[in-house]
């Protein structure tokens, strides 16, 4: 009788052992939405009953009323994909420079020296404390709003590219001799794939940099775009639509994150984990 009731004790506590990581995660996942979903009541309760003033902050029922009405009117759309471009054709200038730039300096003790000091001098600058230097240059169309994109993404492209190719493993480059591969063969079969890794996180941070650096540069004097919004808003106190076009930020920085971690998944498939799933 002794060894049954041991034996159904230790059978419980593994079941209860066994059931606990479950409620953890079941917990832990619920946490997480926990707090945005009280500060979301918090803050339509205050505008409800008036302690947040509509001209201060719209309540979020209004935000997602204006969000529905600016996506019918097609007013939304039309101003995002003109952010779109502006955001795309800087980061082509700008991740195509911090490419080109990363692999001269990365392969040729050379191109280091030539490249990377004025890179570093790049670095200490701020990219929004050219913004009046670039309206001088290229007036107040789009060009400096490309061009504040293009420099701001520069970098972060150039150092990853830079890093990962100087910490290729030497053994590799000494097994890719001894197959007998040409320099060249060795910067594709073995340098270039190993710093991959490297490439792909200086192009996720190059993406939030756009993102951040477009919310500055549509403010120059934009006739379109999210940032033309914006103005409007604020010249009107819309603080609904301020939010709204903030809100599409956020999710353009997200988007962005998203589809680099996708092509990190699929580009980065033989690289081991060490995170448990």
């Amino acid at each position: 009788m002794a060894v049954l009731t041991i034996h159904n004790l230790s059978t419980a506590g593994r079941g209860r052992s066994a059931a606990a990581p479950r409620r953890f995660s079941l917990s832990r996942f619920g946490g997480r939405w926990l707090s945005p979903v009280a500060l979301l009541l918090l803050w339509e309760a205050g505008s409800r009953i008036g302690l947040i003033p509509e001209r201060t902050l719209a309540a979020p029922s209004a935000v997602l009323g204006t969000l529905f009405e600016m996506v019918l009117s097609g007013e939304l759309p039309s101003n995002l994909l003109v952010s779109f471009a502006r955001v795309a054709a800087g980061l082509l200038i700008g991740v195509g420079l911090g490419l080109a730039l990363g692999l001269v300096a990365g392969l040729s003790r050379a191109g280091e020296m030539a490249v990377d000091p004025l890179m570093q001098i790049k670095r200490t600058i701020p990219a929004l404390a050219l913004t009046p230097l670039f309206i001088v240059w290229f007036g107040i169309g789009e060009t400096p709003k490309v061009a504040l994109i293009a420099f701001a993404t520069i970098f972060p492209v150039y150092l990853n590219l830079y890093s990962g190719i100087r910490s290729v493993d030497l053994r590799l480059l000494d097994a890719a001799k001894s197959f007998g591969l040409s320099r060249w063969e060795q910067i594709w079969h073995v340098v270039l794939p190993s710093a991959l890794p490297s490439l792909l996180v200086g192009l996720r941070y190059a993406l939030s940099v756009s993102i951040l650096v477009l919310v500055v540069a549509e403010q120059i004097n934009a006739s379109a775009g999210l940032g033309y919004l914006i103005n409007n808003a604020r010249d009107f106190m819309r603080t609904d639509i301020i939010v709204v076009c903030l809100m599409v930020y956020a999710i353009l920085g997200l988007g962005a994150d998203w589809l680099v971690r996708t092509v990190e998944a699929r580009a980065l498939i033989w690289r081991p984990s060490i995170v448990e799933q």
